[in-house]
This record gives C-alpha cells, structure tokens and sequence, in this order.
C-alpha cells in the first residue's frame, strides 16, 4: 500500500485553507493519496455524528491525519457540538504528544505538551450545593510518556529541556517532576530545568532566546503554546503536531474556524501549510520535502498579504505565490 494522509476539511475557511493544502501536497508529487472524510460541523448536520465512525476507521489506518480548524456558530452552547469530535479522536488515535514550534525574528522553540490527560479529561460536574469542580489527573505512565517524547527531541535539538510545573502547590505537579527526574537518568546528555508555570510565563515573555525545548502538561501547555504563538506572530500563523507511539499522528493549524470570514476566500493558509510541513516531517518522514514547504511559505509570507496581515491577497492567490516558490 503507497502512503495515505485523510483530510478532515474542518468547517467555515476550513474547506478553503484545506484545498490549498491539497494543492501543495499534489505539487510535491510524493505519490501521497489524499482520503477526504467528513468532520465536525458538516459531519453533525449530514450524519448526526462529529465523528462518524467510517472516519474514525480511516484516520486509524492512515499513515496521517491532516484536519483543519472545527466549530460552527450553529452548534455554540449546542448538548452535541463539533469540539467533542476532536476530543474523541485525540483520544481514540491516543495522539499524547502535542508539538507547538514558535520560531520568529530570534526565538525558536518547541512546546511538547501532554494532550489527552489531565484536568481537560478528569472528572468534572456540580454537585447539590451548586458547587462545580473540574478534576486533574495524571497517571506515572502518562508522565513519563510525555517525558520521554520531550527528551528524544530536545537530545535531536540543542539538549537543554525545561519542565513546566506548579510542584508547590499541586500534587499532580510534584509526581509530575519526581517521574521527569527518574527519566531524566536515562537522558545524562540533556540539560533538565525544572521551572514553576508563572515564573515560565513571565521568562517566555522577557526572555524567549533562553528556551528550547519545553514540557509541560494539558493546560499549561495549551496556555503557554498560545503565549509562544503571539510573540512569533500569532496564532494565524502556528501549526501543531500531535503524535502517538503507534499510528497516526493528528496535523492541525492553531487557529479557528473563522466564521466571520468564512466563504469569503480571502482566509490566510499559512499556518495548514506550515502544518503541511509538519505532516511532512513528523508523520511521513520527509524532511526534504517539508523544508522546501518552509522556505516556499516563507518566501509567499515575504512578498503576498492576505487581509489578516494587511495586505488584500485571496487565499487562492497566496497558494499560488506558495505553488510558483515550489
């Protein structure tokens, strides 16, 4: 069987960011077959489900799975929405490890952020007396998966890693930091810093240039991978990777569905292409192709402005400036 990525065209500019990903991903040549499934909103109204299970089956046997942005006005507040499809998907593809690069004028960094555990995923709910909580857990298991991932990476990088906890007030945070110590003997060529999650929040702000790799867990990792995106040119711009041991990893762009703009093509697609890029190296194992993406995003970024950014180029036409650098 050749190589097989599906395509979840998300909903609102999701088609129109998606086609130009379809584009590049064709210009490349690389013999990838492209398996376009319904998703999120679209697949709520169609199929009843956000999630159906024909797509679930074909994301598991992908070699990727590139998805871009879900939600709809439609379904806000709605008992069935199309968020708790993805959720189930990260869940069901077992996609732990979620990676957030931020590199922009001096700062290059990689967030790792453990994605289908803790407060996003324990119990929650009211009780009689109107009291409503929202439960964080982690299991060793689940730590040193995530740690381990974080190690590999920073040991291919510059070998200095940072962890991000709050180990003072947390008991979740100081398991957290024993299990990232007991991995870190298996790791003597790295550099491990221990950091609490305000002091790394105010560091990134003052001093990105000193991080390179960071670990963290669900929600201080979401928190700070947006902090890291504004200061490298927002979330328009920022691509993720998440990553199993065993199977498909999950490429997505940071940013939403954009209903204001939707239907109207002027979407800019510069953070699914960088996504394409990550795909590409993180989900196929073609470096050379992913950095020829890098360099033709960045050459269409230079000189092609999209109204986000200013500029009144349509999406189609920054694909085409990203199609003629290629």
């Amino acid at each position: 069987m050749g190589t097989r990525v599906v395509l979840l065209p998300g909903d609102c500019i999701g088609p129109e960011i998606t086609r130009e990903a379809r584009r590049v991903l064709e210009a490349l040549d690389l013999g990838i077959e492209l398996d376009e499934q319904p998703f999120g909103a679209q697949a709520l109204r169609e199929l009843g489900e956000a999630l159906p299970e024909q797509t679930l089956e074909a994301c598991r046997s992908a070699d990727a799975v590139l998805k871009a942005p879900i939600g709809h006005p439609d379904f806000d507040g709605a008992a069935v929405r199309p968020e708790q499809g993805l959720m189930r998907l990260r869940a069901e593809l077992d996609v732990y490890a979620n990676l957030r690069p931020a590199a922009e004028g001096g700062i290059d960094l990689l967030i790792v952020r453990e994605l289908v555990s803790g407060i996003y995923f324990g119990a929650s709910g009211t009780r009689e007396d109107g009291t409503v909580y929202d439960t964080c857990e982690y299991h060793p298991r689940e730590v040193e998966r995530i740690a381990r991932r974080a190690f590999e990476i920073a040991r291919a990088r510059t070998r200095r890693l940072v962890s991000v906890d709050k180990a003072n007030v947390l008991e979740t945070s100081r398991m957290w930091r024993r299990v990232v110590d007991a991995v870190a003997a298996d790791y003597a060529d790295v550099e491990l810093e221990h950091m609490l999650v305000d002091n790394a929040a105010m560091q990134l702000v003052q001093m990105p240039e000193r991080f390179d790799v960071i670990v963290t867990d669900n929600m201080f990792g979401d928190i700070l991978s947006d902090e890291a995106a504004a200061m490298t040119g927002g979330l328009g711009l920022a691509a993720s990777a998440s990553l199993a041991d065993d199977g498909p990893g999950i490429f997505e762009p940071v940013h939403g569905s954009a209903p204001d703009i939707a239907g109207q093509g002027i979407a800019n697609p510069a953070a699914m292409l960088r996504t394409v890029s990550l795909l590409l190296v993180y989900g196929l194992g073609k470096n050379d192709a992913a950095k020829r993406v890098d360099g033709a995003v960045a050459a269409a970024l230079a000189s092609v402005r999209t109204p986000d950014v200013g500029g009144a180029a349509t999406t189609a036409e920054f694909g085409d400036a990203v199609l003629a650098a290629l």
